[in-house]
């Protein structure tokens, strides 16, 4: 379904990823894992077409879509929740989710999305009317995906949505990312909370200075001595 093959990428004239290569299947569940500095938020800004591909190629059901705008990109149904959640404050909970659909001019259309983020978030819907800024960490970060979710992506591309986040309300967002791939959505999740994305993911990618060090499932990576020395820690 999606397909990152050997890209170069970074900012400004600075490659942070060095001949990257990842497969993303559709339904799929894969995660991207490493240290800060890894190179997995760039990873998936020149996914979204917001850092520019100098080698390389992002092939989305089997169209090439490196070089295209982020917003053509987001058309195809290529929708990333970002780092630090990017929320508009002062707006209400529904005026930022409308904006994730500010692509669809059929009202109808919006309604039935905003009714499906409300089912799988009900604290949306009771803060419906309360501005952002003063939801919760795990609220914001439930208005973040819900925002993604009003694009109907095809693949879901979640960047460290484990950020400021207790790690019980973690556990939460990842059940209703599960249930969001349930639905038929394939998830692309960057974290460093490794053994809790081990537990989630079909597949999983390390990024070690800004290249792929190595891969496998999540169930293959959780025995791997590598992966235990580095990043299952006691704060996983």
């Amino acid at each position: 379904m999606l397909r990152v093959e050997g890209i170069r990428s970074g900012y400004t004239q600075l490659d942070v990823l060095r001949d990257v290569t990842l497969d993303v299947p559709e339904r799929g569940i894969v995660g991207v894992l490493g240290a800060n500095g890894a190179g997995k938020t760039a990873l998936m800004r020149a996914i979204s077409g917001l850092n520019r591909v100098r080698a390389g190629r992002v092939v989305f059901d089997g169209d090439d879509l490196t070089g295209e705008r982020p917003d053509a990109i987001m058309r195809r149904g290529l929708i990333q929740v970002p780092q630090g959640r990017m929320l508009f404050g002062e707006m209400t909970v529904r005026e930022n989710l409308e904006l994730g659909a500010y692509l669809v001019h059929d009202r109808a259309v919006i309604e039935q999305r905003l009714g499906r983020v409300y089912a799988l978030f009900p604290i949306l819907k009771e803060r419906s009317s309360q501005a952002a800024a003063y939801l919760s960490g795990g609220e914001q970060q439930m208005l973040a995906i819900g925002r993604g979710l009003m694009s109907d992506p095809k693949v879901l591309l979640l960047d460290e949505p484990s950020l400021g986040l207790a790690p019980k309300t973690f556990d939460l967002i990842l059940d209703k990312v599960r249930a969001i791939n349930a639905e038929g959505a394939a998830v692309l999740i960057a974290e460093q909370n490794a053994r809790k994305v081990l537990r989630l993911a079909d597949h999983c990618y390390v990024l070690e200075n800004g290249a792929v060090a190595f891969h496998g499932t999540g169930a293959e990576l959780l025995r791997d001595a590598r992966i235990e020395r580095t990043y299952l820690g006691a704060s996983h």
